[in-house]
């Protein structure tokens, strides 16, 4: 008796929700993305385990100066993916300091004038046609006050 009445209230509460399922992330710019230890991602090769605490913050604070979550689309390679993708032969993703993504709802232009302005970011890609940056959180060079670009910035 009491499992039955469990579960007349379980679906009377979930009844109740149902409405609300229908309709939620209608309009939720994250709704086609997974998230992978607390990042979303854009696909299933993203690899977000191997970030340094250094390239953490300076996600956090696109994150907080934006007031909207990143969307990654490329973290850590392993040398076999980075080579497979193009990736440069030094690159700062197979070395946990790198990230390539986008803001929903951001345009692409706030997010490299965001980057420019950050003195963690020490590497900054744009490629034009592709909706992502590239930060990557190498040491500046002594006297530079901008991060080194690259990809078309």
């Amino acid at each position: 008796m009491k499992t039955i009445i469990t579960a007349v209230i379980a679906a009377v509460t979930l009844a109740g929700c149902l409405p609300m399922a229908l309709f939620a992330g209608a309009g939720d710019p994250y709704r086609n993305y997974k998230q992978h230890l607390g990042v979303y991602v854009a696909h299933d090769r993203v690899n977000t385990f191997c970030l340094t605490p250094k390239l953490r913050l300076a996600i956090w604070e696109f994150e907080g100066h934006f007031g909207k979550r990143i969307v990654m689309n490329s973290g850590f390679r392993d040398p076999f993916y980075n080579g497979s993708v193009n990736g440069a032969e030094n690159s700062y993703h197979m070395k946990c300091m790198a990230a390539d993504f986008f803001i929903p709802g951001v345009p692409k232009n706030q997010l490299i004038a965001f980057a420019r302005r950050l003195d963690v970011v020490g590497g900054l890609g744009c490629y034009p046609g592709q909706r992502f940056i590239h930060i990557d959180v190498r040491d500046r060079p002594a006297g530079r006050r901008g991060p080194i670009t690259f990809g078309g910035c």
